[in-house]
């Protein structure tokens, strides 16, 4: 079996993982780990694995079939998604919603240019629940979407924390509405904000010194992140942090709510679900999943940005379409 050699930009948590699941992935190999930090301080668990300085990526496009994406989606991914698409073929959890459009182009534009496929957004929302969203819409018609998050910790936002000047380090966790969410099962198609849809609870580490009060307010004003919510802040020592926080689990819920029949007599209701006991390697795995389709497609000759909607499925299994056939479908 011909490998489809894997290098991974970023050695933060999703990173780590990527790296597990390549295991877990019998045609595939790891190649290099890519990092800002000094590459000798990075413990590699594969054997015979190196980390490199992210700039000599550039150099290793050769060696290279599939460049998994690790950044973080706040100031990573808009600058690293379209310098990477122009080298390799891409794969990337790209989770602003409300930038992916934009952030899409930009990956297009590069990913054609060097003849390469990048797929985008290819997480778990974005990806498996926008999946999830367009079945249920196209099952039902008439109908309405909800996707709740959590409880858990959602990696982006904790991110985008700890970017805040005076921040040492930073756990955010999602709350799904308990209310909320009865009412959408209950078929009673609630009209909801996301104010009321979930709350945004953050667990902070001040550097010492740091104007906490500022953070606070950086916090709960940051568009995209944490503006729309209601959001808690508590500040607590680097211990307690690491005591009682050192999970990553996530998880939540798409449902749509719909109406059939010729007086919309009939109910119906449509719910995928997660539950992660760690969300960076779930997302890990789902990135790996849509590595595997861009190195296919483009030794098809497509090129170009696509998402989870652009992919057949059986483009993302191992198996052939035959034991496709035989044992799925």
């Amino acid at each position: 079996m011909q490998k489809i050699r894997i290098g991974i930009a970023g050695y933060g948590n999703l990173g780590k993982s990527a790296e597990l699941g390549i295991r877990q992935n019998e045609d595939m190999e790891l190649v290099g780990i890519f990092t800002r930090r000094n590459p000798s301080s990075i413990k590699v668990a594969t054997q015979g694995v190196k980390a490199y300085p992210i700039d000599e990526a550039k150099n290793m496009t050769d060696k290279i079939d599939v460049m998994i994406l690790c950044g973080g989606s706040m100031s990573d991914l808009p600058k690293q998604g379209p310098e990477f698409a122009n080298c390799f073929n891409t794969v990337d959890g790209f989770d602003t919603h409300a930038k992916i459009p934009e952030y899409y182009s930009e990956v297009d534009k590069a990913a054609k240019a060097g003849k390469h496929v990048s797929v985008i957004s290819s997480g778990w929302d974005p990806g498996m629940f926008s999946m999830n969203r367009l079945m249920a819409n196209v099952i039902l018609p008439e109908g309405n979407d909800y996707t709740f998050w959590g409880k858990g910790v959602s990696q982006g936002h904790s991110d985008a924390i700890r970017r805040i000047e005076g921040v040492k380090n930073a756990k955010q966790y999602t709350v799904p509405i308990e209310d909320a969410i009865e009412k959408v099962r209950k078929g009673e198609n609630p009209i909801l904000t996301a104010r009321e849809k979930h709350l945004r609870e953050c667990y902070v580490v001040a550097e010492e010194g740091a104007d906490k009060a500022k953070i606070e307010e950086t916090i709960k004003n940051m568009p995209n992140y944490f503006a729309e919510y209601n959001t808690i802040v508590h500040f607590i020592s680097e211990e307690e942090l690491a005591k009682n926080h050192s999970g990553i689990p996530h998880g939540g819920f798409v449902i749509r709510s719909g109406k059939t029949g010729m007086n919309k007599e009939h109910s119906h209701l449509i719910e995928y679900s997660l539950k992660l006991d760690s969300n960076p390697d779930f997302t890990a795995n789902v990135l790996l999943a849509y590595g595997r389709a861009a190195y296919r497609l483009n030794k098809e000759g497509v090129s170009g940005a696509k998402t989870v909607f652009d992919i057949a499925p059986a483009y993302l299994s191992i198996k052939s379409a035959e034991e496709l056939r035989k044992t799925l479908l």
